[in-house]
C-alpha cells in the first residue's frame, strides 16, 4: 500500500512539475510574441493557442498538488476564532463540501469528455486539436482534487490551522 502511496504522490508532483513548466512556457511565448511584434513580424498563430492550451492545463494540473500542500486560497478568520474542537468540525465539513463538488465536476467533465470523444469534437484554430484532450483534465484534476481533500476529511491533518494571519 505504501508502494502505492508513493506512485500517487509522484504523479501528483509530475503534474505540479508539468504545470510548472507550463508557467515557463507561457513566460517564453509572451516574450517571443512582443518581441515579433516589436521587430514587425507576425507572431505565429500557434504561439497564441499553445498559450492558451498552456493557462488550461497549468490550472487543472497544478490544483491537485496545490491542494495536498494547502496552497490553496481560504481564509481562516472564522476558523481560527473557533474552540479547538469546532474548528475540526467545520474544517472537516468545508473539506466535505469541496470534495463533493469536486465530485460533481469530475463526473460533469467525465460527461464532457464522453461527449466530445461521440461527436469527434475537434478545436480549430492554429491547428486540430482533439477537444476531449484539452476536457479530459476535468475528470482527471478534479477527481484527484477530491481525492486531496478527502484527505482532509478523513485524516488526521486538518486544511484550517487556526492560525489566521501567521503565515501572511
Amino acid at each position: 500500500m505504501q508502494a502505492l502511496g508513493r506512485v500517487y504522490t509522484g504523479f501528483l508532483y509530475l503534474m505540479a512539475g508539468i504545470a510548472g513548466a507550463m508557467l515557463l512556457w507561457l513566460m517564453v511565448s509572451v516574450i517571443v510574441s512582443v518581441t515579433m511584434r516589436n521587430l514587425g513580424l507576425q507572431p505565429f498563430a500557434w504561439l497564441f493557442t499553445s498559450a492558451e492550451y498552456a493557462l488550461l492545463y497549468m490550472t487543472m494540473l497544478g490544483a491537485p498538488w496545490l491542494v495536498r500542500e494547502k496552497g490553496h486560497v481560504h481564509i481562516e478568520l472564522v476558523t481560527a476564532a473557533l474552540p479547538g474542537p469546532l474548528r475540526r468540525v467545520v474544517s472537516r465539513g468545508v473539506a466535505a463540501l469541496c470534495v463533493l463538488v469536486c465530485l460533481v465536476l469530475a463526473w460533469k467533465g467525465a460527461d464532457l469528455v464522453a461527449t466530445n470523444l461521440a461527436r469527434n469534437d475537434y478545436d480549430v484554430r492554429a491547428y486540430y486539436f482533439p477537444r476531449w484532450m484539452l476536457t479530459i483534465s476535468f475528470p482527471v484534476c478534479f477527481g484527484l482534487m477530491a481525492v486531496e481533500f478527502s484527505r482532509f476529511v478523513f485524516g488526521d491533518d486538518l486544511m484550517h490551522s487556526g492560525e489566521a494571519g501567521i503565515h501572511e
